[in-house]
């Protein structure tokens, strides 16, 4: 099997700083995490939130702390650091190569969507961003890797686009349409669902939106890791 992993991502329409921040590390003992955070605060500096606490998780997981005490030591720090005065939300995809699972915590009222071939699960517990008290607890759970699984995770601007025009986005019924069209790829996947939220914000997106999709697929490939990046400027 092999994991693949794309992001995609925008800022919000006129800003040109992005109060998103994702980034993926290898993990001491094999496999990958990927993070993802959204900022909030009612000043500025939102990018600054979000970077410090991804940051914070990175280095805590790779000194081979795991995702939950990670997370949990993140959102104490971040109390700590902002004084209740400032959140952000947080995500976190772990391929553990030691259990041959996902792992997946959450800090975010939006929902994670994982997929086995074309049938959608919703992972939709309540959970809240990190930052505002000392008792937020993570959303944990951990799934085998399987050939044909997919995973998405995403911040509000995807599920706020259409919102100021009427609209909404209906991201299960997009990924099931996308699931469907045979050797669909992470990237097209994430494209296409980040397209489909820009349009509904007439291109003028009320969010930062930024979108994780993971996938694993059957390709065994010549045993080389690739990583491909694009950042327009």
């Amino acid at each position: 099997m092999e994991i693949q992993i794309a992001v995609a991502k925008i800022n919000k329409f006129s800003s040109s700083e992005s109060g998103d921040s994702v980034e993926i590390i290898e993990r001491p003992n094999g496999g990958l995490s990927v993070v993802m955070a959204d900022g909030q605060t009612d000043g500025n500096g939102i990018k600054a939130i979000s970077t410090m606490v991804v940051r914070k998780v990175i280095s805590l997981l790779s000194d081979g702390v795991r995702d939950g005490a990670a997370a949990r030591a993140t959102a104490d720090f971040l109390y700590t650091e902002r004084k209740g005065q400032a959140s952000s939300t947080l995500n976190i995809f772990s391929v553990d190569l030691e259990t041959s699972t996902l792992v997946i915590t959450r800090n975010n009222p939006n929902p994670v969507i994982t997929a086995y071939g074309e049938k959608i699960y919703i992972l939709g517990e309540e959970s809240r961003p990190i930052g505002l008290d000392r008792e937020t607890r993570s959303w944990i759970t951990e799934i085998p890797l399987e050939y044909n699984m997919t995973a998405v995770m995403y911040t509000d601007g995807l599920r706020l686009a259409g919102s100021s025009y009427g609209e909404s986005m209906d991201l299960q019924s997009s990924l099931q349409c996308l699931l469907e069209e045979e050797g669909a790829s992470p990237q097209f996947i994430a494209d296409s669902l980040l397209e489909q939220a820009y349009k509904l914000d007439q291109s003028r997106p009320v969010e930062d939106m930024s979108i994780v999709v993971l996938r694993v697929s059957a390709q065994t490939g010549d045993g080389v890791r690739r990583m491909n990046v694009r950042l327009p400027i």
